[in-house]
């Protein structure tokens, strides 16, 4: 950061039900907002799954809303979009791009498929070298888009019921705090396969550098025409 690269945590934020069901929370009204008493999957519109990129020196956060699945491909596309959108743009000099991320989920440090498409889509396609740190098992909330993005935004929509994709987006990009934070939200309707797997052979094919320290949480994916 004193450099002015870019830093930037991810995570995927609870999944939430699409539909008239009760959200947790209390919200100044002229009269209460009759909801239903129970959340049933079958009773729900959709599903929607927040992934979130908080970029931590401009205070800016945007969360990619999906509608299928929350799997490797989709988490790193949303990595992409954020550089393609916001993240080359603002940094338009940087060459690098560290990512703090937990060691679970989607984006965990054992997942292949997460490394294979930030190597193919973003290290690759845009010259970028991309660090990525994760934080150990039972440190997630440590990761700075836990507290500065999440939290905000759960305070933002409580006790309003998350009727639609539309109503969710618009609460997501109304959140702000008196120290600056601003938010984008995007719809990704895209499909997501799950199950997808990236084989010894491809992962061989990467240009990734373990560091020393704790090898299996940190590394450094360089690009293949280039790396360095």
């Amino acid at each position: 950061m004193r450099e002015g690269l870019p830093v930037i945590s991810v995570d995927t934020k609870k999944k939430e039900l699409i539909g008239n069901f009760k959200n947790a929370g209390r919200v100044w009204s002229l009269e209460p907002i009759a909801v239903k008493d129970h959340d049933f999957r079958s009773e729900a519109r959709g599903m929607a799954i927040p992934y979130g990129i908080y970029d931590l020196a401009a205070n800016r956060g945007s969360v990619f809303v999906g509608t299928s699945h929350d799997t490797p491909e989709f988490a790193a596309g949303n990595v992409v979009r954020w550089w393609r959108n916001c993240g080359r743009r603002n940094y338009a000099d940087a060459s690098r791009l560290l990512i703090l991320a937990d060691s679970g989920g989607s984006n965990g440090a054992r997942v292949r498929a997460w490394k294979y498409v930030l190597q193919e889509q973003l290290v690759d396609r845009f010259g970028l070298g991309v660090t990525v740190c994760h934080y150990p098992s039972g440190a997630s909330k440590w990761n700075p888009i836990e507290h500065r993005l999440f939290s905000e935004i759960s305070k933002h929509w409580a006790g309003q019921p998350l009727e639609s994709y539309e109503t969710l987006l618009r609460l997501i990009a109304e959140t702000k705090t008196q120290t600056g934070l601003r938010v984008k939200s995007h719809l990704v309707s895209q499909h997501f396969q799950t199950g997808q797997r990236v084989s010894a052979e491809q992962m061989g094919q990467l240009f990734m550098r373990k560091h020393k320290v704790l090898p299996e949480w940190n590394y450094t994916l360089c690009p293949r025409q280039n790396p360095n």
